[in-house]
């Protein structure tokens, strides 16, 4: 079971001495950042280079299949945030039932020979290897005893709350679309390529585009949204719909885009859009007429928006 760890890892190498840190870094949030950039700096510090290993898929996903796991990211958005932060490599190591198994000291023993570990940096609740028996301290005394040190780096918090995964997935959950921004960082967004859809938009005189975004990426609640669209690198403001159409009778969620003023066939094309506010419920209007007055005050609303934040 070492071998593909030990393949994969040396395939990581640097050629010299490195400091390190893994994890799943999803969403690549706040506490994430403050994570690396200490694994960074101390790096530096100590003449040794940063490596960074994110780890893919989801244990859930390997350890009892069948689970639903949703991602704040792209595995591809995810190692693009993570070199934005610095290090000198990110790297992704295959999260696998065998991996799962080793123990913690089988583990640290490959990260010390195939990438000549000498600083291992941690999260407090960090704990690797079978059934998570490498702690904080149980990996400091493997360090003394295989040649490394272990530098355990204070949570991020801000009013007695941590800054972490979970908080980014409760906000994210009721909309609340300025919270997330604040915990990642940046704005939320998602992407996908712009499907045909039934044509309502059109029809109703707002064609949207209907974007597929993958099923694994967590999507803010359903709703209408303010929100910014990217063609290439062109911000757009738009209005987004998250919901089911419940209008029309629709059972299947769906993201819908509104870009103001924009004219032009987007079938086919990857559109990336950034949550910025959410503006109200998706409801079951009593009527298309009813609907449609409702989507002249989104518009509105959005106009507005963009008007006082620019």
């Amino acid at each position: 079971m070492k071998d593909q760890v030990r393949c994969e890892l040396a395939a990581m190498s640097l050629g010299r001495p490195v400091a390190l840190t893994l994890g799943k870094f999803d969403g690549v949030h706040r506490g994430h950042q403050h994570l690396i950039a200490w694994l960074v700096h101390r790096a530096r510090e100590e003449g040794l280079a940063s490596l960074v290993i994110t780890l893919h898929p989801h244990p859930l996903e390997v350890l009892q299949p069948g689970t639903p796991v949703s991602y704040l990211c792209t595995l591809e958005e995810r190692v693009n945030l993570l070199q934005a932060l610095g290090p000198d490599k990110v790297a992704i190591l295959t999260f696998t039932s065998e991996l799962a198994a080793m123990s913690a000291h089988q583990f640290v023993s490959l990260l010390r020979e195939e990438l000549d570990m000498r600083l291992l940096v941690v999260g407090p609740d960090m704990a690797l290897g079978h059934q998570r028996e490498g702690d904080v301290q149980a990996l400091s005394s493997l360090g003394r005893e295989l040649g490394f040190w272990v530098e355990v780096v204070p949570l991020l918090e801000e009013d007695g709350q941590r800054i972490g995964s979970s908080a980014v997935r409760e906000a994210l959950a009721k909309g609340q679309m300025e919270r997330v921004a604040h915990l990642l960082g940046r704005n939320y967004s998602v992407q996908g390529l712009v499907v045909r859809g039934d044509g309502r938009g059109k029809g109703l005189g707002f064609p949207t585009a209907n974007i597929a975004v993958s099923p694994e990426i967590a999507l803010p609640c359903k709703g209408v949204y303010v929100t910014r669209a990217y063609i290439g690198e062109a911000g757009l403001p738009a209005c987004t719909n998250i919901g089911t159409r419940p209008v029309f009778g629709g059972d299947r969620l769906t993201v819908e885009t509104y870009i103001l003023d924009f004219q032009g066939d987007l079938y086919g094309r990857e559109l990336k859009v950034e949550f910025l506010h959410r503006l109200r419920d998706e409801l079951n209007f009593p009527s298309v007429e009813a609907l449609v007055e409702a989507m002249h005050q989104d518009i509105a609303h959005t106009r507005e928006f963009f008007a006082q934040h620019g």
